[in-house]
């Protein structure tokens, strides 16, 4: 088989580490170069030490990626850094997967409105492909430039787009209540993921301003055809790893279980990661997997749509869609590489 020479662009992160976990044993690629800025000249076990005698690949700056032989470069990089590191790879042939927010939206505009960033490559909108295999396949085969989705909306996205594009549910009505492990605060310390502040505690944050609440609504947009309203309220877990979350809906006609369950079923025909579970999931159940399990259930009492999805926020959402992604852009199998078995217990 033949390998492709794989880099990643920042290194000292979560997603970087698990961009390396899921590539070190993937059968068709290799890692060529892995960069940190702050840590070049160090091996990547130094900052990971759990990679002891696994990967001891010696760090680099971003520069020394801008190599032809490269095919695929993922960054691993902050808000708002992505965009300049996208602009100066865009003169050369290989392809990228960007896990930042930078190219996630619409336009530079609605970009501005809810980062605190002037957009410096507005040109990347133009070809930029949004990462969600289950949606935009046939789109990312051909990408030169992926926009990894945020991992609140790769939860709620997937549990709402086969009530969205069958036009079962109303779009301004609805609500989503999400809860992520302390993860996906990033690697950085701070008072938000201090053990003080996390541990025996849960709370909300981001209430109303959360920029994935307008990731998601263009998303739903997309998918219904028309304006859509979403209430996204997203909380912190005392956990490491994972999201559950619970969307509530209003249907648009009459619905039942067996009606919900055969729409899923239907829509995630195809979809290799997504599992319809007939019980209510939790996140150990997908912890260190690509996996999205989705629970839909109609309440009769309050005339709701139930729908409950988890999923590990640093692999499906992050860098195992970011994997997935990659497959899809290099034309192997989007489970190549994947196909871990949830940690349980």
């Amino acid at each position: 088989m033949q390998k492709y020479k794989i880099a990643i662009v920042g290194a000292t992160g979560f997603t970087g580490s698990e961009l390396v976990r899921l590539l070190v044993n993937h059968p068709a690629v290799e890692i060529t170069a892995i960069t940190s800025e702050s840590r070049a000249g160090e091996r990547f076990s130094d900052v990971h030490p759990h990679f002891e005698g696994i990967c001891d690949t010696t760090l680099v700056k971003a520069a020394e990626v801008i190599d032809e032989n490269t095919d695929l470069a993922f960054l691993a990089l902050p808000h708002g850094v992505s965009m300049d590191y996208v602009k100066r790879f865009s003169r050369h042939r290989f392809k990228i997967v960007d896990l930042s927010g930078d190219f996630r939206l619409s336009t530079p505009d609605v970009y501005e409105a809810w980062y605190p960033k002037t957009h410096i490559f507005p040109e990347g909108f133009k070809t930029a492909v949004y990462g969600l295999p289950e949606l935009y396949r046939e789109q990312i085969v051909s990408a030169r430039l992926t926009a990894n989705p945020g991992c609140y909306p790769t939860s709620a996205v997937l549990a709402l787009a086969p009530l969205l594009s069958a036009k079962m549910t109303d779009p301004q009505r609805i609500i989503i209540d999400a809860k992520s492990g302390v993860t996906g605060a990033g690697v950085k310390p701070g008072a938000v993921n201090h053990y003080s502040n996390v541990n025996d505690n849960f709370k909300a944050y981001g209430i109303s301003t959360h920029r994935h609440s307008i990731e998601i609504r263009e998303n739903a947009e997309k998918l219904c055809g028309s304006e859509a309203a979403v209430q996204f309220t997203p909380h912190l877990l005392p956990a490491d790893r994972g999201i559950l979350s619970t969307i509530y809906a209003r249907p648009a006609a009459e619905v039942s279980d067996e009606k919900l369950r055969r729409t899923f079923s239907e829509f995630y025909e195809s979809a290799p990661f997504v599992r319809l579970r007939s019980s209510p999931p939790s996140i150990k159940q997908v912890r260190g997997t690509n996996f999205c399990d989705i629970y839909v259930k109609y309440d009769q009492l309050t005339g709701n749509i139930i729908v409950i999805s988890v999923i590990d926020n640093l692999v499906k959402g992050a860098a195992g869609q970011a994997v997935q992604n990659m497959n899809l852009m290099l034309g192997l199998d989007e489970t190549l590489g994947l196909n871990q078995v949830p940690l349980q217990p």
